[in-house]
């Protein structure tokens, strides 16, 4: 998928380096995607200590991104599945084919996903489901 930076990134490899976070939010700049984001950028720092990549995926195009991640000052990945090929392989489109739900994955070094949580506006279910991966992985966050 193309970054914010419009390059292509490959999901895969990514994954095996180590533990991933992969959160698919419907929108840049809308009021609960915007919080979603600011909450994983305030405890980037912890997530990565824990040996923890994240990687946002929505629909919207790398420039769209690039403005998001600018704004808010969002350290970590931001890609778009403008044509929805991983959000469908993730099993997240939305209702009738429009959007997609929002969900966060914990995925292991083998590709194999640890947990997920699926809350279309409960972003602090979100931020609890990161706190508890960051738990797992050995690191109390601030």
């Amino acid at each position: 998928l193309p970054s914010a930076e419009g390059e292509q990134v490959n999901l895969l490899n990514i994954i095996k380096k180590g533990p991933v976070i992969v959160f698919f939010y419907p929108a840049d700049f809308s009021p609960a995607c915007t919080l979603e984001a600011c909450n994983i950028r305030d405890v980037h720092e912890d997530i990565a200590a824990a040996g923890m990549t994240v990687v946002g995926i929505s629909t919207q195009g790398s420039a769209s991104h690039r403005r998001f991640k600018q704004a808010f000052e969002l350290p970590y990945l931001l890609l778009s599945d403008k044509d929805k090929t991983v959000i469908k392989a993730y099993g997240i489109n939305g209702p009738l084919g429009i959007g997609l739900q929002r969900a966060t994955f914990l995925i292991n070094q083998d590709g194999i996903i640890e947990d997920a949580v699926h809350a279309e506006l409960r972003i602090d279910q979100h931020k609890a489901f990161i706190t508890r991966a960051i738990e797992l992985q050995g690191r109390p966050t601030a």
